[in-house]
């Protein structure tokens, strides 16, 4: 997997299991390309795992967007993820179902394109070489789309991720940005890009003539959230869709909030579709752009709390 700015700040991964009574999840930074940790979520927090049947059955298909003939005939598009990472993808409680926003965005895409997508689970390093092989038709697993992907494959942009602050619930250090943290201790997780970037800050808080920063870094998300329940760090550093399952999930969501605001660093999920099969990136490009027109692209983020991760284009290699 290529290093890029966003490589380290994906690299634990999540196991989920639910049971009818309880939700037990594991919240680990957004996926296989960045960082996180592990933290139980207490029982009973339905929030967290919306029921948004009703919203993928109200997608209509968008007759103006051409999908390549196969695809049609075969009524299919067979879609690889790493079914590991709340809220972007993930087994439900049977452990066979596919859930997640990016589960219910491929849906209501498929619908647009007036198809079924069928997912895959399979390991995150198999996602780019099983697309060149032909084995799959897309991927889409919190994959960051970068130049050096690029080269590889093409991307459709579905969201945008990036470092977002996470703080005790009611916010008691009235921390609102980046400058906010200036004085304050702040927990990381060691030798991913939130360690990075809580440093870089600390230059511009001394440089700026306000308190330092102190950096605390540790070997997991789960150690950091022990650490702001009990007051020892003001903050932690964690990426976007991780943040935000975290906090609607730990203690039932009475134990932290995220900032409000755009992701820091931000860069680009993309859906992956092979260089040789631009008919079929368009055809994805088209049906994405079709639902964020009608809101319902921004519906389906709403439901599972992600909206400050919306574009507003469906670029093709927007990346970086």
């Amino acid at each position: 997997m290529p290093s890029t700015p966003h490589t380290l700040t994906r690299t634990w991964r999540l196991a989920v299991l639910t049971g009818l009574a309880a939700l037990v999840a594991a919240a680990c930074g957004g996926g296989p390309d960045g960082a996180g940790g592990q933290e139980p979520a207490a029982p009973g927090a339905p929030a967290a795992i919306p029921d948004t049947t009703a919203l993928i059955e109200s997608v209509q298909k968008d007759s103006a967007v051409v999908l390549p003939a196969k695809y049609t005939q075969a009524g299919m598009l067979h879609l690889a993820s790493n079914l590991q990472s709340a809220p972007n993808n993930f087994y439900a409680a049977d452990g066979k179902t596919p859930i997640g926003y990016e589960v219910d965005l491929a849906k209501a895409i498929g619908k647009k394109l007036g198809v079924t997508v069928h997912h895959q689970d399979m390991a995150f390093g198999s996602l780019i070489t099983s697309l060149q092989s032909g084995r799959v038709d897309l991927t889409m697993a919190a994959m960051n789309d970068t130049k050096t992907r690029q080269a590889q494959i093409d991307f459709v942009d579905y969201f945008s991720s990036g470092i977002t602050i996470m703080v005790r619930k009611g916010n008691p250090d009235r921390i609102s940005g980046p400058d906010t943290l200036c004085g304050k201790n702040v927990a990381v997780v060691q030798g991913t890009s939130h360690q990075k970037f809580a440093e870089e800050q600390n230059g511009k808080c001394t440089q700026g003539g306000k308190p330092a920063l102190t950096v605390t870094a540790t070997d997991s998300d789960t150690q950091n959230q022990n650490q702001l329940r009990t007051g020892r760090v003001a903050a932690i550093l964690n990426d976007l869709p991780s943040a935000v399952y975290i906090s609607r999930t730990a203690g039932e969501g009475k134990f932290f909030e995220v900032v409000p605001g755009e992701p820091l660093n931000g860069g680009p999920y993309g859906i992956g579709v092979n260089k040789e099969n631009k008919p079929l990136a368009e055809a994805v490009q088209k049906a994405l752009q079709s639902l964020i027109a009608d809101g319902g692209y921004g519906k389906i983020l709403q439901a599972w709390g992600v909206e400050q991760g919306a574009v507003k284009e469906a670029k093709l290699n927007g990346g970086s």
